[in-house]
């Protein structure tokens, strides 16, 4: 699923007091500094006494910082994130005054790695049905259509203690499907990298989905799916790759142009009853075209190197999906996940 922005076009948004009282801030004077962040701010008053304090709220009630009188020069250490800072003063009339402004910090130059996604929150479920297979808005999760539900924490069958089991629970449909997505990067961050300034998504290139899954019996599972999507300046990329088990034993990826599925002749045959180790692994070449690299399969790498062509979209974010797909008996089955790494640079 696509993340939809939310940021005016402004990068930095400075909001002072209205009247007689005032608080400039003149640095950071960018929207995306490093940690610690340089603030420096004035505070003005009509206040005879002049000004008593001035502090810095990081969030709502988190007073970061506070000094006596009328300027701040000092350095605040933060968390990479998004914030909406407040920068307020006191004055000896019992008045107050402030600014604001949207900074998102420690915008990260290099790589990073989202750990453990499946054990977090941010995952919302949908189901999509044929025959367009578009999202189903009426659908709930305890059906009639279609069965399905997230259950986070599992310790048994796990690697790390803290898998979590997706159930496909059938329904009256046949080649019904259930997705999941997490939206990382953008107005809806389940990592509170929100990038409101709009300069973070672009800076990445080079995207690694990396997971573990376990079927009981692989055999009942028309296909699994796991998605990297990347959407900003206008631009859609979708590096979408389907394993097809019931439906052929094949990778297939997905053609953002024509919005259909690729073989790609590379086999995909997951253990039953069997940690599967996958590695998929993208990219977005320096004129914006979108690379099919390689998938990894329990140790087997294939290389794909398939090109294609962004989409237009105005949609902003970095988010992924994994998708478990129905068979035409729409038999129910369940798939563990565990160890889903994510990482950008």
């Amino acid at each position: 699923m696509p993340l939809r922005g939310s940021c005016a076009a402004a990068c930095l948004l400075l909001l002072a007091a209205p009247g007689f009282a005032g608080v400039t801030i003149t640095s950071p004077s960018v929207a995306n500094p490093g940690s610690p962040v340089h603030f420096v701010a004035s505070g003005a008053s009509s206040c005879a006494k002049g000004i008593a304090a001035m502090g810095i709220y990081t969030a709502p009630s988190v007073l970061a910082y506070k000094i006596s009188g009328s300027k701040i020069d000092t350095l605040v250490p933060m968390n990479p994130g998004s914030y909406d800072v407040v920068v307020q003063q006191w004055d000896h009339c019992g008045a107050s005054a402030s600014a604001h402004m949207i900074l998102d910090v420690g915008a990260p130059v290099g790589k990073q790695t989202f750990a453990d996604l499946q054990s977090q929150s941010g995952w919302s479920g949908f189901a999509l049905l044929p025959p367009a297979f578009g999202i189903c808005t009426t659908c709930k999760s305890s059906g009639p259509e279609l069965n399905w539900s997230w259950i986070p924490n599992v310790s048994s069958p796990s690697m790390s203690g803290k898998s979590t089991k997706s159930v496909y629970g059938g329904g009256t449909v046949q080649w019904g499907d259930v997705l999941w997505n997490n939206h990382l990067i953008g107005s809806s961050s389940s990592q509170g990298l929100y990038d409101w300034s709009r300069t973070l998504v672009q800076q990445y290139t080079d995207f690694t989905y990396d997971v573990y899954f376990w079927i009981k019996d692989a055999s009942v599972s028309q296909a699994v799916e796991f998605d990297i999507n990347q959407f900003f300046g206008g631009k859609s990329f979708i590096w979408g790759h389907e394993c097809r088990i019931a439906g052929g034993h094949q990778w297939d990826t997905w053609n953002n142009q024509t919005k259909h599925w690729v073989p790609s002749g590379i086999p995909c045959n997951p253990l039953s009853g069997a940690w599967n180790h996958l590695i998929i692994h993208v990219q977005r070449t320096p004129n914006n075209q979108l690379l099919f690299n390689t998938i990894t399969l329990n140790g087997k790498t294939a290389t794909l190197n398939r090109y294609d062509t962004p989409t237009a979209t105005s949609w902003h974010g970095i988010t992924i999906n994994y998708q478990i797909d129905g068979n035409i008996n729409g038999t129910p089955y369940n798939v563990f996940v565990d160890k889903l790494n994510f990482t950008i640079q």
